[in-house]
């Protein structure tokens, strides 16, 4: 065999021992027809409530005067941006609730500008559990007719759209007091 030859032969096997590691790398991380996209496209973290999510507010954490939950595993950061004095944003699955009848949770980013993320409910309550009456970014209205997103809209930017007495948002017409009363009077099981 002439030298010329020789080296044709190692220069195509080699060639064609690197194309065959190449299309197995590809193939293996799923660069093969199709498959890319599938990798690429993992959707993002969410928390679509059903009823049977929103349990006694008593089963949450207080913080102050609302109660703090998040089923995504993100509780301890959710209660950093409750506790915090300069505010924050919650992470997705954050369950806020001042009232048992009464709920926001944020929801995946982009989910809505408007309300920083926000869902808000108005639920009905009784001891065999929740019903969700209405459910949305702009058609829930609370107790005393006032709509949650406007509310909820005039919270100080720091505060991710979360009212508190020192917020932004107009007060609501009951004091503390009264709060606390519906707050222990949910009848929901606390299993």
């Amino acid at each position: 065999m002439s030298e010329r030859v020789r080296h044709t032969a190692v220069v195509w096997a080699t060639s064609t021992a690197a194309a065959i590691v190449l299309v197995a790398t590809l193939v293996a991380c799923g660069g093969g027809s199709g498959s890319h996209s599938a990798v690429a496209a993992r959707p993002a973290e969410d928390l679509v409530m059903q009823p049977a999510d929103f349990r006694n507010i008593h089963t949450m954490t207080k913080v102050r005067g609302f109660f703090v939950d998040n089923r995504l595993g993100h509780l301890a950061e959710a209660l950093k941006v409750a506790n915090s004095p300069t505010g924050g944003v919650y992470p997705v699955g954050t369950i806020l609730q001042l009232v048992p009848q009464e709920a926001m949770v944020k929801r995946h980013k982009g989910f809505n500008r408007a309300t920083r993320d926000w869902e808000f409910f108005f639920l009905s309550t009784t001891t065999a559990g929740t019903e969700i009456k209405v459910r949305g970014v702009q058609n829930v209205v609370n107790r005393f007719g006032g709509n949650c997103a406007s509310c909820h809209a005039a919270a100080a930017p720091k505060w991710d759209g979360v009212c508190e007495h020192d917020h932004g948002c107009a007060p609501l017409p009951i004091g503390d007091n009264v709060i606390a009363v519906v707050q222990q009077a949910d009848p929901r099981p606390q299993s």
